[in-house]
């Protein structure tokens, strides 16, 4: 059993452990971290002195700011900005980073970009990660304590103690719950990966996983796989808690940013509160027609690089 939290989402402390290979490490040693999100931006010198203290913390640990107050993670994204990446002519980015940095067995797509209707028609791209509502559903039906909050406010999945049940994934609104039905491809390399709820490598059959909202990039001052990913650079990432948010090129008080441009969420009616923001637009700001439907499918090239690796329906 994962015992790196207590069954109230507080971290729990950890004894001395073996040395072990981390991820990004196995990613660099592989070759995977190059293909898609090469090399790994560094957050802003503005941000970083916000956010970080330019250290590396262990996966589990409560990041906070430099008074002592728990970090609030939140992310938005700018839909006038999100053109599906139809103007590069490449499946979404920023599914393809994520997928690449999490070795994502097929078919799963933590961040999944959605086209939608639009009233007067036409379409717009929306990215879809995991919520991580503050109220979340998941949480509440998890007959183990699987799924749990953590401080910093993000939705995380132990699959040493998930039983494979699914209750969680019939109550998210969002659909953004995946499933291991059979034996995932996992690189011999990253098996060298010490386990941890934040980061899910390797994955495990007969577990649930999702999006982790990348807590642990984060306390090492490096964005999350999608915000880098993004060449439009419509997702930002950021502190609740100290009322900042960044693209990896600019940053932006969230607070002022999120009332000045309308945002809304996904699902407002059942009361979830998500983390996740967005800015109503259809690529607009980076020259989509809205009537410009359709783009590139999904995929996965790094299972191709697994031996034997299999995949599955959903």
């Amino acid at each position: 059993m994962n015992d790196s939290y207590n069954r109230d989402g507080s971290p729990r402390e950890q004894p001395q452990q073996r040395r072990t290979i981390g991820r990004r490490a196995v990613l660099r040693l592989i070759g995977l971290g190059t293909l898609v999100v090469a090399p790994l931006p560094i957050l802003p010198s503005l941000l970083r002195s916000t956010l970080g203290r330019g250290e590396v913390r262990a996966a589990g640990e409560t990041a906070r700011t430099p008074d002592g107050r728990i970090r609030q993670w939140t992310m938005i994204i700018d839909l006038r900005r999100c053109d599906g990446c139809q103007s590069i002519g490449k499946p979404p980015q920023c599914t393809a980073a994520c997928i690449q940095g999490h070795f994502a067995p097929e078919p799963m797509e933590w961040i999944q970009v959605f086209e939608g209707e639009l009233p007067g028609g036409g379409t717009q791209f929306i990215p879809t990660p995991c919520q991580q509502c503050q109220n979340p559903p998941c949480v509440n039906v998890c007959p183990v304590g699987a799924t749990f909050s953590t401080p910093e406010g993000t939705v995380l999945i132990d699959q040493d103690r998930c039983i494979g049940c699914r209750i969680c994934m019939a109550a998210c609104p969002y659909d953004r719950r995946f499933f291991n039905w059979g034996e995932p491809p996992v690189p011999e390399e990253a098996k060298l990966s010490p386990y941890h709820a934040e980061h899910q490598v390797p994955a495990k059959k007969g577990t649930v996983m999702k999006c982790d909202f990348c807590p642990d990039m984060m306390r090492d001052d490096v964005l999350p796989y999608c915000v880098q990913g993004c060449p439009n650079d419509a997702i930002y990432y950021g502190d609740l808690e100290e009322d900042v948010a960044t693209n990896g090129k600019e940053v932006v008080a969230a607070s002022r940013f999120l009332s000045e441009n309308q945002s809304y969420h996904l699902r407002e009616d059942l009361k979830t509160k998500p983390r996740v923001y967005y800015i109503p637009g259809h690529g607009e700001d980076v020259g989509r027609d809205s009537f410009t439907k359709g783009r590139k499918p999904t995929e996965w090239p790094w299972i191709k690089l697994v031996k034997g690796a299999r995949t599955w329906k959903r």
